[in-house]
């Protein structure tokens, strides 16, 4: 028999997934998850598991709930890790008992691992303390959900009497009943109300208003479920402490294109900033396998002045070409090593290396040229299959000899074409990031060649790069320094 694991996914911004919660992600054979589950969380399922999506939308249930119990207990009865993904904390208002009920009287295993609510966060990032000591001591949650037909049975009279803040979720349908419900229990209509709307998300929007005055301007605002709604005191401090939409790329959209095993770093940083980041690894590496021409290399290193690496991935393939010899970094001993930039030189770090020379601009022909003048001896480069020419003219301009070992191959891949292809044409990406020349082929061949780049801009880590993608008309910008730093420096500054 499996083990079920109830996992609150939180409000919708990954880095609110707790560490226990990711933890049980990692590990999972299967993974049952609702509709509210952000991307950045769902990009965390292993590729080994299976998925199930049992997403419901306000009034429309394509999975009955008994149905999402048989179907966390059928798996679970699989020798299996079952974990049940479910938005904010499932014993809040997500029937997380309801789905261990039936677990439970057939006696397989189970843990629960509580998840942020929105009823805490999305106030949180929309400016809104749920308690201070000038306004509330107290805090009520209620659920605003109505079923089919129904006024949601909200008890008004007790709310209002109890005082302090009032948190509604679920409850946009509902949203002129509940302001209603409140002000015949006697709240005061100039009581200060919001509603936040896909909190946590670089969508989220606040709508600030009275109680009076709430539903008139949600509807003018055409407010949406998923929203909190907040009704109290607390809520007049929202536009003093609004720390997420200061945040210097909230509402941008930006398309990282980096290999998804080197997203990470430039999608985090950019998300910290509160763009809404679409990860579409339009390339991946792959080593060369079996490659006789890096054996043969590294059985003569000693025939070398200098080793040459354009990438972190050339990096790893002599790593691993060393280690599947019985060899270690004493085997680099007399040469002198070269990196294009500071990302393939932390990746020499990373094994305890360090580059004896990384060029001022981080290009194949800086690289070049740099090596033209301190090389009097055989280079050896390292690097992809199809590299930039732009190195090897270098040399041969320089006369230096070198053997070009392509130790890794770079294929395109194409995600989510059709759905990138629309949001380009639609004026719905803002900034696209280009890392290398590869990465803009890689975009242009997913997306299309015939598709209009006008609207889009690239933001390139070089000018080899903005060259590239130049030629398929799209405006760029290019970093000063071609570095992930730079790349957020020049996105920040107003792209």
């Amino acid at each position: 028999m499996g083990k079920v694991i109830l996992v609150g996914a939180g409000p919708g911004d990954g880095g609110l997934l707790t560490v226990k919660g990711k933890a049980a992600l990692e590990r999972a054979d299967v993974v049952v998850f609702d509709r509210l589950v952000g991307e950045e969380v769902l990009n965390l399922i292993p590729e080994r598991a299976k998925r199930i999506d049992v997403g419901k939308h306000a009034g429309d249930h394509p999975v009955p709930q008994g149905e999402i119990n048989r179907i966390l207990l059928e798996e679970g009865q699989k020798d299996q890790l079952v974990v049940r993904l479910k938005g904010g904390d499932p014993f809040l208002f997500g029937r997380g008992g309801e789905e261990l009920e039936l677990l439970s009287a057939h006696h397989v295993p189970f843990e629960v691992v509580p998840g942020v609510t929105s009823a805490l966060a999305a106030p949180a990032y929309g400016g809104i303390p749920v308690t201070h000591r000038d306004f509330a001591s107290s805090l009520h949650i209620v659920t605003a959900h109505r079923r089919a037909g129904k006024e949601a049975d909200i008890p008004f009279d007790a709310l209002v009497n109890a005082g302090g803040t009032l948190v509604f979720l679920m409850g946009v349908a509902a949203l002129p009943h509940i302001c209603e419900g409140l002000l015949k229990a006697g709240m005061v209509p100039e009581t200060p109300a919001a509603v936040v709307e896909r909190g946590t998300t670089p969508r989220q929007r606040r709508i600030s208003a009275t109680l009076a005055t709430l539903p008139e301007q949600a509807k003018a605002a055409g407010v949406e479920s998923p929203a909190v709604i907040v009704v109290g005191g607390v809520c007049s401090l929202a536009e003093d402490f609004d720390w997420f939409d200061r945040l210097s790329l909230k509402g941008k959209r930006v398309v990282v294109t980096r290999p998804k095993d080197r997203a990470g770093t430039l999608s985090a940083r950019l998300r910290a900033l509160g763009a809404a980041v679409w990860e579409f690894p339009c390339i991946e590496t792959a080593p060369l396998h079996p490659c006789p021409a890096l054996t043969e290399a590294v059985e003569g290193l000693s025939r070398y002045q200098w080793l040459v690496f354009t990438s972190p991935a050339g990096v790893a393939c002599l790593w691993d070409e060393l280690r599947r010899t019985g060899r270690d970094a004493r085997a680099l001993a007399g040469v002198s090593i070269a990196a294009i930039g500071p990302g393939t030189a932390k990746a020499l770090d990373a094994h305890g290396l360090t580059a004896d020379f990384i060029p001022d601009v981080y290009d194949g022909a800086h690289l070049g040229a740099g090596l033209a003048e301190r090389c009097t001896g055989r280079v050896l480069l390292l690097r992809a299959e199809w590299g930039s020419p732009a190195l090897t003219e270098a040399l041969e301009g320089a006369k230096l000899s070198y053997d070009d070992v392509a130790v890794y191959a770079t294929h395109y891949a194409a995600p989510q074409s059709e759905e990138m292809r629309r949001a380009v044409e639609a004026g719905e990406v803002n900034l696209v990031t280009f890392t290398s020349a590869s990465t803009v082929r890689g975009f242009v061949r997913s997306v299309g060649e015939g598709t209009d780049f006008s609207r889009i801009t690239g933001v390139c880590i070089g000018e080899q790069t903005a060259k590239e993608a130049r030629s398929f008309q799209i405006p760029v910008t290019i970093a000063r320094e071609a570095t992930i730093d730079g790349l957020i420096e020049i996105i920040t500054e107003g792209v």
